[in-house]
């Protein structure tokens, strides 16, 4: 059986954690889900600090959903961080931000990202784009040399 796709989601809010989830999995997306909460926590979790030294229990995500609107370091500067990393750019970055404005997609997508989800653009539309994430994921094995 192939190893487990690792999906860290990057999301301070709550209900929007439990929404994403399910519609990972309402979408049959079948993945290891590591929640983060703020922009500190997720780099402490991609550099193996603090509490995540242990690179085997926190292994790195095929895929990162990362919110913009983040306590501790916002996402636009998370994100700057990962694309600027030799170790980190290549795991794909999906926004998923509340914001739909040009700017913040444009800063993305400039930066990087792989995609844009709005959280905005109404549920269904939420649902089938987030539902469309695995053509995004880094294969096992991708980019590890």
């Amino acid at each position: 059986m192939p190893p487990s796709i690792q999906i860290l989601i990057v999301e301070d809010n709550p209900g929007h954690q439990r929404i994403t989830e399910y519609v990972l999995k309402k979408n049959n997306i079948d993945a290891d889900l590591r929640v983060v909460r703020d922009g500190q926590e997720v780099l402490d979790y991609l550099f193996h600090a603090g509490i995540y030294t242990d690179a085997a229990q926190f292994p790195a995500p095929d895929l990162i959903l990362l919110d913009f609107n983040l306590p501790r370091h916002d996402g636009k500067e998370v994100l700057r961080i990962i694309k600027e990393d030799p170790h980190l750019k290549d795991i794909p970055v999906v926004i998923v931000s509340t914001s739909d404005r040009e700017e913040d997609v444009n800063f993305a997508f400039e930066l990087g990202a792989a995609s844009y989800i709005s959280k905005a653009s109404g549920f269904d539309k939420f649902s089938a784009e987030l539902g469309g994430i695995t053509k995004f994921l880094r294969r096992p094995g991708e980019n590890s040399h």
